[in-house]
């Protein structure tokens, strides 16, 4: 009889999932960014929800959960219900950086979520507030070793990509300064521009009004490659001394653990529709991004095990201590 139960109770939950997919979406859908708006996570995740809504026949709402460098957020859809009704539109950060800088996380960053896809790769900009006289990395660095530990840099939270960026830049290049973590990109944008901080590892689209306006200077672009909004700005590899620096963040789409595989496959497909249209691939490149990736959960999760392991070394060679 056990045997018996056993099968009928796995039928039912069969049967159960296979309902709430068919009628899946019946209401609106939430999209958690775990960072506040203004910065590259919060205009992306905008920018995709808008038309995913269109392709699922449901809404999708930007839920802005900023705070610890994504965890909040994060958290949130982990404990959220595996039913597809919230989704998660995040950088690495939250599945890849985290579990390198912190000791211990409130969410197991492979069990307690689905991959649904990858979107793009994006580098980042590193910016100087006109106080700071240095107009590109070399005489950022002849700055820093004639004034050790008084160039202080903001980046978006601790143990972020821009975190890690600046890092890795006093790493490589063996200077010292300090940095100054903030909530998200949009308040270290704002305190950037009024001088309180002289320099800042920035998403590219949120401070490229200020540098095209002449209120930010820009150094470098922290990719493998020049940027499209900026090609005659060179990259920091293109620095002497300062070969195979690379610094980017890669933006892609979870949902909770167990949601039922024909949800993923609704919202992956949905997802990639948006990534295929002229529109998306504008903001792409407006952000420097990568051509749009829209790769399978499985490829993903394959993506996301390697690069655990890449930014760990990468935490490693910093010098940053777990928290």
């Amino acid at each position: 009889m056990a045997v018996i139960r056993k099968a009928l109770g796995v039928f039912l939950t069969l049967v159960a999932s296979a309902a709430l997919a068919q009628s899946y979406p019946s209401k609106p859908i939430r999209m958690v960014v775990p960072w506040p708006p203004g910065g590259t996570n919060d205009i992306l995740g905008r920018a995709l929800a808008e038309p995913l809504g269109r392709n699922l026949g449901q809404q999708v709402i930007v839920d802005n959960r900023g705070g610890s460098n994504g965890v909040i957020g994060a958290e949130a859809v982990a404990r959220a219900p595996g039913d597809g009704y919230t989704i998660m539109f995040h950088s690495i950060t939250s599945h890849v950086t985290n579990p390198a800088v912190y000791k211990k996380l409130s969410y197991d960053t492979i069990n307690d979520f689905t991959p649904v896809t990858q979107i793009a790769w994006v580098p980042l900009l590193i910016v100087a507030h006109p106080s700071l006289p240095a107009s590109s990395v070399r005489e950022l660095i002849a700055i820093a070793k004639a004034h050790p530990g008084q160039v202080n840099y903001a980046s978006f939270g601790q143990g972020s990509m821009s975190h890690l960026a600046g890092e890795l830049l006093k790493t490589m290049a063996k200077i010292d300064i300090v940095h100054i973590p903030y909530k998200g990109g949009g308040p270290a944008l704002i305190d950037t521009l009024a001088g309180h901080v002289p320099l800042y590892f920035s998403s590219i689209a949120p401070s490229l009004p200020a540098v095209k306006a002449g209120r930010l200077r820009a150094l470098a672009v922290t990719g493998s490659e020049r940027s499209k909004q900026l090609p005659d700005l060179p990259t920091v590899a293109e620095t002497p001394g300062l070969k195979g620096y690379d610094a980017t963040v890669m933006y892609a789409v979870w949902a909770p653990a167990k949601t039922p595989a024909d949800i993923v496959s609704r919202i992956h497909d949905a997802t990639v529709k948006v990534l295929q249209t002229a529109q998306f691939r504008e903001r792409l490149d407006f952000e420097g991004a990568s051509a749009p990736i829209g790769n399978s959960p499985e490829q993903m999760a394959a993506t996301i095990r390697a690069d655990m392991a890449k930014l760990a070394k990468l935490v490693e060679v910093s010098g940053l201590k777990p928290q």
